[in-house]
Protein backbone atom coordinates (compact mmCIF):
# COMPACT_ATOMS: atom_id res chain seq x y z
CA UNK A 1 0.00 0.00 0.00
CA UNK A 2 2.82 2.51 0.65
CA UNK A 3 6.70 2.49 0.74
CA UNK A 4 8.60 2.60 3.80
CA UNK A 5 9.57 5.38 5.45
CA UNK A 6 12.55 6.54 7.33
CA UNK A 7 11.35 7.61 10.89
CA UNK A 8 11.32 11.31 12.05
CA UNK A 9 13.76 13.13 13.72
CA UNK A 10 14.51 11.50 16.74
CA UNK A 11 17.13 14.37 18.01
CA UNK A 12 15.35 16.00 21.05
CA UNK A 13 14.55 19.49 19.67
CA UNK A 14 16.57 21.12 22.52
CA UNK A 15 19.60 20.39 20.86
CA UNK A 16 18.25 20.19 17.47
CA UNK A 17 15.99 18.69 14.64
CA UNK A 18 18.33 16.58 12.71
CA UNK A 19 20.79 16.75 9.74
CA UNK A 20 17.74 16.39 7.39
CA UNK A 21 15.65 19.15 8.73
CA UNK A 22 18.93 21.58 8.67
CA UNK A 23 19.30 20.62 4.99
CA UNK A 24 15.76 21.56 4.61
CA UNK A 25 16.52 24.73 6.53
CA UNK A 26 19.62 25.55 4.75
CA UNK A 27 17.61 25.33 1.03
CA UNK A 28 14.93 27.40 2.68
CA UNK A 29 16.90 30.29 4.07
CA UNK A 30 18.80 30.55 0.75
CA UNK A 31 15.40 30.03 -1.37
CA UNK A 32 13.86 32.74 0.69
CA UNK A 33 16.60 35.32 -0.34
CA UNK A 34 16.22 34.34 -3.62
CA UNK A 35 12.45 35.02 -3.42
CA UNK A 36 12.80 38.48 -1.83
CA UNK A 37 14.25 39.67 -4.57
CA UNK A 38 12.21 38.55 -6.60
CA UNK A 39 9.36 39.92 -4.89
CA UNK A 40 11.24 43.20 -5.30
CA UNK A 41 12.41 43.39 -8.47
CA UNK A 42 9.55 42.25 -10.66
CA UNK A 43 6.87 45.05 -9.39
CA UNK A 44 10.75 47.62 -9.96
CA UNK A 45 11.07 45.95 -13.50
CA UNK A 46 7.65 46.43 -14.39
CA UNK A 47 6.43 50.49 -12.67
CA UNK A 48 9.80 51.69 -13.93
CA UNK A 49 11.31 49.91 -16.75
CA UNK A 50 8.12 48.96 -18.66
CA UNK A 51 5.90 51.52 -17.61
CA UNK A 52 2.84 49.34 -16.25
CA UNK A 53 -0.36 50.80 -15.30
CA UNK A 54 -1.27 49.83 -11.50
CA UNK A 55 -4.07 48.39 -13.42
CA UNK A 56 -1.31 46.08 -14.99
CA UNK A 57 0.64 45.79 -11.36
CA UNK A 58 -2.19 44.58 -9.85
CA UNK A 59 -3.02 41.99 -12.55
CA UNK A 60 1.23 40.38 -12.25
CA UNK A 61 -0.31 40.77 -8.62
CA UNK A 62 -2.82 38.56 -8.98
CA UNK A 63 -1.00 36.47 -11.02
CA UNK A 64 1.57 35.61 -8.36
CA UNK A 65 -1.43 34.05 -6.36
CA UNK A 66 -3.37 32.52 -9.64
CA UNK A 67 -2.51 29.12 -9.10
CA UNK A 68 -3.65 28.73 -5.55
CA UNK A 69 -7.44 28.26 -5.71
CA UNK A 70 -6.51 26.57 -9.27
CA UNK A 71 -4.51 23.70 -8.35
CA UNK A 72 -4.02 23.35 -4.38
CA UNK A 73 -7.02 21.13 -3.81
CA UNK A 74 -5.37 19.01 -7.40
CA UNK A 75 -1.89 19.42 -5.59
CA UNK A 76 -2.87 18.20 -2.26
CA UNK A 77 -4.07 14.34 -3.60
CA UNK A 78 -1.24 14.73 -6.12
CA UNK A 79 1.45 15.50 -3.55
CA UNK A 80 -0.04 12.25 -0.79
CA UNK A 81 0.98 10.35 -4.24
CA UNK A 82 3.83 11.32 -5.37
CA UNK A 83 7.72 10.68 -3.98
CA UNK A 84 8.00 14.51 -1.14
CA UNK A 85 11.38 14.60 -1.83
CA UNK A 86 11.49 14.22 -5.45
CA UNK A 87 8.38 16.96 -5.67
CA UNK A 88 10.19 19.33 -4.15
CA UNK A 89 13.24 19.01 -5.94
CA UNK A 90 11.35 19.03 -9.43
CA UNK A 91 9.20 22.27 -8.23
CA UNK A 92 12.91 24.27 -7.52
CA UNK A 93 14.21 23.22 -11.15
CA UNK A 94 10.55 24.40 -12.69
CA UNK A 95 11.20 27.98 -10.91
CA UNK A 96 14.72 28.34 -11.61
CA UNK A 97 14.18 27.52 -15.38
CA UNK A 98 10.69 30.18 -15.03
CA UNK A 99 12.77 33.15 -13.44
CA UNK A 100 15.41 32.56 -16.00
CA UNK A 101 13.41 33.52 -18.86
CA UNK A 102 12.79 37.06 -17.96
CA UNK A 103 16.26 38.21 -18.14
CA UNK A 104 16.61 36.19 -21.43
CA UNK A 105 13.52 37.87 -23.28
CA UNK A 106 14.90 41.12 -21.88
CA UNK A 107 18.13 40.09 -23.56
CA UNK A 108 16.75 39.33 -26.64
CA UNK A 109 14.15 42.27 -26.79
CA UNK A 110 11.06 40.61 -25.84
CA UNK A 111 9.93 41.59 -22.51
CA UNK A 112 6.48 42.74 -21.65
CA UNK A 113 4.13 42.55 -19.70
CA UNK A 114 2.33 39.55 -20.67
CA UNK A 115 5.41 37.78 -20.99
CA UNK A 116 5.48 38.55 -17.00
CA UNK A 117 2.29 37.11 -16.39
CA UNK A 118 2.91 34.48 -17.71
CA UNK A 119 6.60 33.56 -15.96
CA UNK A 120 4.64 34.73 -12.26
CA UNK A 121 2.30 32.41 -13.04
CA UNK A 122 4.47 29.33 -14.19
CA UNK A 123 6.73 29.62 -11.35
CA UNK A 124 4.44 30.49 -8.58
CA UNK A 125 2.23 26.89 -9.82
CA UNK A 126 5.18 24.53 -9.14
CA UNK A 127 5.35 26.80 -5.74
CA UNK A 128 2.01 25.97 -4.97
CA UNK A 129 2.96 21.99 -5.19
CA UNK A 130 6.49 22.48 -3.52
CA UNK A 131 4.65 24.34 -0.32
CA UNK A 132 2.03 21.77 0.25
CA UNK A 133 5.05 19.05 0.02
CA UNK A 134 6.98 21.32 2.12
CA UNK A 135 4.62 21.43 4.99
CA UNK A 136 4.11 17.66 4.73
CA UNK A 137 7.86 17.23 4.60
CA UNK A 138 7.87 19.08 7.72
CA UNK A 139 5.46 16.95 9.40
CA UNK A 140 7.42 13.47 8.21
CA UNK A 141 11.20 14.81 9.63
CA UNK A 142 9.98 16.57 12.79
CA UNK A 143 8.53 15.31 15.95
CA UNK A 144 5.21 17.03 16.96
CA UNK A 145 7.04 18.45 20.25
CA UNK A 146 9.49 20.36 17.84
CA UNK A 147 7.66 21.74 15.46
CA UNK A 148 6.84 25.21 17.13
CA UNK A 149 10.84 25.17 17.30
CA UNK A 150 11.22 23.90 13.84
CA UNK A 151 8.54 26.72 12.29
CA UNK A 152 10.40 29.12 14.42
CA UNK A 153 13.67 29.06 13.20
CA UNK A 154 12.12 28.65 9.46
CA UNK A 155 10.28 31.87 10.10
CA UNK A 156 13.65 33.45 11.39
CA UNK A 157 15.16 32.69 8.21
CA UNK A 158 12.43 33.98 5.93
CA UNK A 159 12.23 37.19 8.44
CA UNK A 160 16.26 37.27 8.20
CA UNK A 161 16.09 36.82 4.01
CA UNK A 162 13.49 40.12 4.17
CA UNK A 163 15.91 41.98 5.94
CA UNK A 164 18.99 41.17 3.20
CA UNK A 165 16.80 40.62 0.50
CA UNK A 166 15.23 43.84 -0.28
CA UNK A 167 18.87 45.62 0.53
CA UNK A 168 20.69 43.06 -1.80
CA UNK A 169 18.24 43.18 -4.32
CA UNK A 170 18.52 47.14 -4.87
CA UNK A 171 22.20 46.91 -5.29
CA UNK A 172 22.07 44.02 -7.66
CA UNK A 173 19.23 45.66 -9.50
CA UNK A 174 21.28 48.96 -9.67
CA UNK A 175 24.37 46.83 -10.75
CA UNK A 176 22.85 44.43 -12.85
CA UNK A 177 19.53 45.54 -13.80
CA UNK A 178 16.63 42.71 -14.71
CA UNK A 179 19.60 40.25 -14.81
CA UNK A 180 19.40 40.33 -10.94
CA UNK A 181 16.65 37.76 -11.35
CA UNK A 182 19.21 35.55 -12.21
CA UNK A 183 20.42 35.25 -8.44
CA UNK A 184 16.81 34.15 -7.81
CA UNK A 185 16.94 31.21 -10.23
CA UNK A 186 20.09 30.18 -8.44
CA UNK A 187 18.60 30.34 -5.24
CA UNK A 188 16.70 27.72 -6.21
CA UNK A 189 19.22 25.03 -7.31
CA UNK A 190 20.58 25.50 -4.24
CA UNK A 191 17.25 24.54 -2.37
CA UNK A 192 16.93 21.56 -4.76
CA UNK A 193 20.69 20.56 -4.41
CA UNK A 194 20.03 20.54 0.02
CA UNK A 195 16.58 18.44 -0.94
CA UNK A 196 18.35 16.07 -2.60
CA UNK A 197 21.10 15.13 0.42
CA UNK A 198 17.92 14.53 2.69
CA UNK A 199 17.69 11.14 3.34
CA UNK A 200 14.44 9.34 2.19
CA UNK A 201 11.27 10.08 4.31
CA UNK A 202 7.68 10.41 4.39
CA UNK A 203 5.09 7.76 2.92
CA UNK A 204 4.43 7.60 -0.04
CA UNK A 205 0.70 6.54 -0.34
CA UNK A 206 -1.14 4.51 -2.96
CA UNK A 207 -4.46 5.95 -2.95
CA UNK A 208 -7.15 4.15 -4.84
CA UNK A 209 -9.87 6.57 -3.54
CA UNK A 210 -10.91 9.09 -6.43
CA UNK A 211 -9.75 12.28 -6.40
CA UNK A 212 -12.33 14.14 -5.65
CA UNK A 213 -13.15 11.79 -3.29
CA UNK A 214 -9.80 13.09 -1.08
CA UNK A 215 -10.26 16.86 -2.61
CA UNK A 216 -13.68 16.57 -0.29
CA UNK A 217 -11.81 14.55 2.54
CA UNK A 218 -8.95 17.41 3.01
CA UNK A 219 -11.82 20.02 2.93
CA UNK A 220 -14.05 18.44 5.55
CA UNK A 221 -10.95 18.20 7.78
CA UNK A 222 -10.40 21.38 8.00
CA UNK A 223 -14.45 22.53 7.94
CA UNK A 224 -15.29 19.81 10.58
CA UNK A 225 -13.18 20.70 13.41
CA UNK A 226 -13.81 23.88 14.93
CA UNK A 227 -10.22 24.78 15.71
CA UNK A 228 -9.28 24.41 11.99
CA UNK A 229 -12.53 25.88 10.77
CA UNK A 230 -11.74 29.33 13.01
CA UNK A 231 -8.33 29.77 11.43
CA UNK A 232 -9.40 29.01 7.85
CA UNK A 233 -12.06 31.88 8.32
CA UNK A 234 -9.64 34.16 10.02
CA UNK A 235 -7.01 33.35 7.85
CA UNK A 236 -9.45 33.85 4.76
CA UNK A 237 -10.45 37.55 6.28
CA UNK A 238 -6.93 38.40 6.57
CA UNK A 239 -6.10 37.56 2.66
CA UNK A 240 -8.91 39.92 1.58
CA UNK A 241 -7.70 42.52 3.05
CA UNK A 242 -3.69 41.97 2.87
CA UNK A 243 -2.92 41.66 -0.51
CA UNK A 244 -4.45 45.13 -1.42
CA UNK A 245 -1.84 46.68 1.14
CA UNK A 246 1.43 44.41 -0.48
CA UNK A 247 0.24 45.21 -4.14
CA UNK A 248 -0.03 48.70 -3.49
CA UNK A 249 2.57 49.56 -1.51
CA UNK A 250 5.35 49.71 -4.57
CA UNK A 251 3.35 52.23 -6.58
CA UNK A 252 3.06 54.54 -3.28
CA UNK A 253 6.56 54.66 -2.58
CA UNK A 254 7.66 54.96 -6.41
CA UNK A 255 5.10 57.27 -7.34
CA UNK A 256 3.26 58.52 -4.57
CA UNK A 257 6.04 58.99 -2.03
CA UNK A 258 8.45 59.37 -5.44
CA UNK A 259 11.00 57.20 -2.81
CA UNK A 260 14.02 55.97 -5.04
CA UNK A 261 14.81 52.18 -5.71
CA UNK A 262 17.93 51.67 -3.45
CA UNK A 263 15.54 54.06 -0.51
CA UNK A 264 13.40 51.39 -0.46
CA UNK A 265 15.00 48.46 -0.63
CA UNK A 266 17.02 49.51 2.68
CA UNK A 267 13.76 50.88 4.02
CA UNK A 268 12.10 47.02 3.62
CA UNK A 269 15.52 45.62 4.91
CA UNK A 270 15.32 47.57 8.26
CA UNK A 271 12.06 47.28 8.70
CA UNK A 272 12.39 43.43 8.39
CA UNK A 273 14.64 43.10 11.39
CA UNK A 274 11.35 43.75 13.69
CA UNK A 275 10.45 40.25 11.77
CA UNK A 276 13.00 38.80 12.61
CA UNK A 277 12.93 39.62 16.37
CA UNK A 278 9.44 38.38 15.87
CA UNK A 279 10.71 35.05 14.88
CA UNK A 280 13.21 34.86 17.23
CA UNK A 281 10.55 35.50 19.94
CA UNK A 282 7.80 33.21 18.99
CA UNK A 283 8.15 30.28 20.81
CA UNK A 284 8.63 32.22 23.83
CA UNK A 285 5.39 34.41 23.77
CA UNK A 286 3.59 31.07 22.34
CA UNK A 287 5.02 29.46 25.88
CA UNK A 288 3.88 32.18 27.59
CA UNK A 289 0.21 32.81 26.42
CA UNK A 290 -0.29 29.87 24.05
CA UNK A 291 -0.32 29.83 20.52
CA UNK A 292 -4.41 29.77 20.58
CA UNK A 293 -4.52 32.84 22.62
CA UNK A 294 -1.22 34.18 20.43
CA UNK A 295 -3.83 33.98 16.82
CA UNK A 296 -5.90 36.42 17.82
CA UNK A 297 -3.83 39.01 19.00
CA UNK A 298 -1.06 38.74 16.22
CA UNK A 299 -3.39 39.07 13.14
CA UNK A 300 -4.99 42.32 14.92
CA UNK A 301 -2.03 43.87 15.90
CA UNK A 302 -0.58 42.70 12.29
CA UNK A 303 -3.70 44.44 10.57
CA UNK A 304 -3.48 47.87 13.01
CA UNK A 305 0.30 47.93 11.82
CA UNK A 306 -0.71 48.81 8.53
CA UNK A 307 -2.66 51.67 9.17
CA UNK A 308 0.47 53.72 10.28
CA UNK A 309 0.80 54.53 6.39
CA UNK A 310 -1.81 57.30 6.61
CA UNK A 311 1.44 59.13 8.67
CA UNK A 312 3.33 59.56 5.26
CA UNK A 313 3.81 62.56 3.97
CA UNK A 314 2.92 64.49 6.46
CA UNK A 315 6.15 62.47 8.81
CA UNK A 316 9.08 61.36 6.56
CA UNK A 317 7.79 58.93 3.92
CA UNK A 318 10.75 56.68 4.57
CA UNK A 319 10.64 56.67 8.26
CA UNK A 320 7.03 56.34 8.22
CA UNK A 321 7.17 52.84 6.01
CA UNK A 322 9.83 51.85 7.84
CA UNK A 323 8.33 51.67 11.51
CA UNK A 324 4.73 50.50 9.70
CA UNK A 325 6.16 47.61 7.94
CA UNK A 326 8.31 46.74 11.25
CA UNK A 327 5.56 46.21 13.40
CA UNK A 328 3.67 44.70 10.20
CA UNK A 329 6.01 41.98 9.68
CA UNK A 330 6.50 41.26 13.39
CA UNK A 331 2.81 40.31 14.30
CA UNK A 332 2.98 38.64 10.66
CA UNK A 333 5.28 35.85 11.75
CA UNK A 334 3.86 35.34 15.29
CA UNK A 335 0.46 34.58 13.49
CA UNK A 336 2.19 32.17 10.49
CA UNK A 337 3.89 30.47 13.90
CA UNK A 338 1.41 29.86 16.38
CA UNK A 339 -1.42 29.23 13.05
CA UNK A 340 0.97 26.64 11.78
CA UNK A 341 2.02 24.61 15.48
CA UNK A 342 -2.26 24.85 16.29
CA UNK A 343 -3.03 23.82 12.70
CA UNK A 344 -0.53 20.63 12.58
CA UNK A 345 -1.16 19.24 16.29
CA UNK A 346 -4.80 18.11 14.97
CA UNK A 347 -4.22 16.62 11.82
CA UNK A 348 -3.09 13.33 10.96
CA UNK A 349 0.50 12.94 9.63
CA UNK A 350 -0.84 11.21 6.61
CA UNK A 351 -3.62 14.16 5.70
CA UNK A 352 -1.17 16.67 6.42
CA UNK A 353 -0.87 17.25 2.57
CA UNK A 354 -4.36 16.98 1.74
CA UNK A 355 -5.87 19.15 4.61
CA UNK A 356 -2.92 22.13 3.71
CA UNK A 357 -3.89 21.79 0.51
CA UNK A 358 -7.78 22.69 1.24
CA UNK A 359 -6.33 24.99 3.96
CA UNK A 360 -4.15 26.73 1.25
CA UNK A 361 -7.01 26.43 -1.90
CA UNK A 362 -9.76 28.40 0.67
CA UNK A 363 -7.93 30.78 2.92
CA UNK A 364 -5.03 32.19 -0.13
CA UNK A 365 -7.62 31.66 -3.18
CA UNK A 366 -9.00 35.01 -2.57
CA UNK A 367 -5.69 36.63 -2.93
CA UNK A 368 -5.58 37.07 -6.42
CA UNK A 369 -8.83 38.67 -6.57
CA UNK A 370 -7.56 41.23 -3.73
CA UNK A 371 -4.48 41.98 -5.42
CA UNK A 372 -6.38 42.54 -8.53
CA UNK A 373 -8.49 44.75 -6.65
CA UNK A 374 -5.64 46.88 -5.02
CA UNK A 375 -4.67 47.64 -8.81
CA UNK A 376 -8.15 48.26 -9.91
CA UNK A 377 -8.80 50.73 -6.84
CA UNK A 378 -5.61 52.98 -7.73
CA UNK A 379 -6.35 52.93 -10.89
CA UNK A 380 -10.27 54.19 -10.82
CA UNK A 381 -9.33 56.98 -7.78
CA UNK A 382 -6.51 58.46 -9.21
CA UNK A 383 -7.83 60.61 -11.83
CA UNK A 384 -9.93 62.01 -9.11
CA UNK A 385 -7.48 62.50 -5.92
CA UNK A 386 -3.81 61.47 -7.66
CA UNK A 387 -2.27 58.27 -7.18
CA UNK A 388 -0.81 59.19 -3.42
CA UNK A 389 -4.11 59.78 -1.87
CA UNK A 390 -5.19 56.53 -4.70
CA UNK A 391 -2.70 54.49 -2.63
CA UNK A 392 -3.83 55.42 0.51
CA UNK A 393 -7.27 55.09 0.52
CA UNK A 394 -6.70 51.16 -1.06
CA UNK A 395 -4.70 50.46 1.31
CA UNK A 396 -6.35 51.71 4.08
CA UNK A 397 -9.52 49.87 3.20
CA UNK A 398 -7.38 46.59 2.77
CA UNK A 399 -6.07 46.71 6.36
CA UNK A 400 -9.29 47.98 8.07
CA UNK A 401 -11.02 44.16 6.87
CA UNK A 402 -8.46 42.21 9.30
CA UNK A 403 -8.71 45.18 11.96
CA UNK A 404 -12.65 44.76 12.07
CA UNK A 405 -12.97 41.29 11.07
CA UNK A 406 -10.63 38.76 10.73
CA UNK A 407 -9.33 38.43 14.53
CA UNK A 408 -13.46 37.35 15.49
CA UNK A 409 -13.29 33.75 14.22
CA UNK A 410 -10.10 32.83 15.94
CA UNK A 411 -10.39 34.51 18.97
CA UNK A 412 -12.54 31.17 20.56
CA UNK A 413 -9.57 28.77 19.77
CA UNK A 414 -8.42 29.12 23.43
CA UNK A 415 -11.73 28.02 25.24
CA UNK A 416 -12.35 25.40 22.25
CA UNK A 417 -9.25 24.09 23.38
CA UNK A 418 -9.56 24.16 26.66
CA UNK A 419 -12.87 22.72 26.88
CA UNK A 420 -11.18 19.74 25.18
CA UNK A 421 -8.73 19.52 27.79
CA UNK A 422 -11.09 19.18 30.70
CA UNK A 423 -13.22 17.07 28.89
CA UNK A 424 -9.78 14.59 28.50
CA UNK A 425 -8.75 14.98 31.98
CA UNK A 426 -12.26 14.19 33.26
CA UNK A 427 -12.18 10.54 31.03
Amino acid sequence: MSSPAVAPAREDPARGLGRDFNLLWLGQSVSNIGDRINVFVVPTVMILLLHASAFQVGLVGMAQYLAIPLLSLAAGVLVDRWDLRRTLIWCDLIRMLAITAVPVAYWLGALSVPLVFVVVVLANAASVFFNIGYVATIAAIVPAGGRVLAYSRLEGSRSVAEVVGPALASVLYRLLGVASLLVDAVTFLISAAGVRAMRPYGVRTRQHEPMWTRLVAGVRLNWNDPVLRGTILGTTLLNLGGPIFVTVLPILAYRGLHLSVPTLGTVMSVAAVAAVAGALLAQRVSRLIGADRLMPWSVFLHCLAGLGILAAPALPPALVLGVTLSFYGLFMVWYNVSTAAVRQARVDPADQAVSHAAFRTITWGVIPFAALLGGVLVELLTPRVGVLDAARIAMVGGTLIGVLFAWIPLAPTHARLAREHAAEGTA
